[in-house]
């Protein structure tokens, strides 16, 4: 799977499934205090490295990853590719991509 990107409305289908992808938000904590969407864990990028962050233990889970705009997601989505996770997409556009065609309440950056 190399390093794959799935659409914010695919997304919010895959999320409304009856078994959801893990949403992982790699921001950093006061962006994730700002807006996100309900069930997400926080994993920021800047704590990759060495060792994948505890929200991230299932290599065979199907996971969705978000950031503000899509490019940190894409970094962290290579980084777990590397380290065998096997099913793992980055959100195009990010939280501000969510705000805009999903939820127009939330917050944006």
């Amino acid at each position: 799977m190399p390093w794959s990107e799935i659409p914010v409305d695919e997304a919010r289908a895959l999320l409304a499934s009856e078994n959801p992808p893990l949403l992982i938000d790699v921001r950093e904590p006061e962006e994730f205090a700002i807006c996100r969407i309900e069930g997400s864990s926080l994993a920021p990028l800047s704590t990759f490295g060495g060792a994948t962050p505890p929200t991230v233990d299932d290599p065979d889970r199907t996971m969705l990853v978000i950031c503000h705009h899509g490019i940190r997601s894409q970094h962290a989505v290579r980084y777990l590719d590397m380290l065998g996770y096997r099913d793992v997409r980055s959100i195009v556009g990010g939280i501000d991509a969510w705000a805009v065609r999903v939820d127009p309440d939330m917050r944006r950056y």
